[in-house]
């Protein structure tokens, strides 16, 4: 069973994703998450910014493990950047294009008036591109190499998914998709490591 914290968090990123930080009210999140109001201040007393980091981090943290969760089993690389893309665009049909990344979504309205918040942001982005870099690397692919190929995969999901609310299809994560794990495939070859 969920506490009244967990609730409250998972409640916030769902609000977030789907109308932004901005458009979320406190007692909105109370009423969503089943909460009295007053709790979000116990668990959170610095308010609505310090909510908002647990979230941001608490959710990086999960599509961390959802990222590994996808290509821990997938036979190579190729196919499970594939895979991710795939399932990102399942996760806007199913949702009717409501839901994407809360961390993109937050990042977006706060980069430039809300310091901590672009720093949570950051931190979460950093840890994306540290894990996608690593499995590059372990690939064979060089440092650089890996840490360019990181950033051009996960800006393009990030792009992907804004085009897709914004156009109700999953045209463009389909195409970011396919130019992603045919940079991965392209990468790999260049080296000489095993491509499917």
């Amino acid at each position: 069973m969920e506490s009244t914290k967990d609730r409250i968090v998972i409640a916030s990123a769902e609000l977030f994703r789907r109308q932004g930080l901005t458009a979320t009210g406190l007692k909105q999140i109370s009423a969503e998450a089943q909460a009295p109001f007053g709790s979000i201040y116990h668990f959170f007393p610095g308010g609505k910014d310090e909510l908002a980091d647990e979230v941001i981090r608490r959710s990086g943290a999960f599509y961390l493990l959802l990222f590994e969760a996808i290509l821990d089993p997938a036979p190579d690389l190729v196919t499970g950047v594939r895979a991710f893309f795939a399932g990102a665009g399942e996760t806007l049909v199913a949702t009717d294009f409501a839901d994407a990344c809360p961390i993109a979504a937050v990042a977006l309205e706060v980069a430039s008036t809300n310091e901590p918040l672009r720093v949570a942001t950051a931190d979460v982005f950093t840890s994306w591109i540290d894990e996608a870099s690593r499995r590059f690397r372990d690939a064979g692919i060089g440092d650089a190499e890996a840490h360019a190929l990181a950033l051009s995969v996960l800006c393009s999901l990030e792009g992907a998914f804004l085009f897709c609310r914004a156009l109700r299809t999953t045209a463009p994560m389909d195409a970011a998709g396919e130019t992603a794990a045919n940079a991965v495939r392209e990468a790999l070859a260049a080296v000489g490591a095993p491509v499917a």
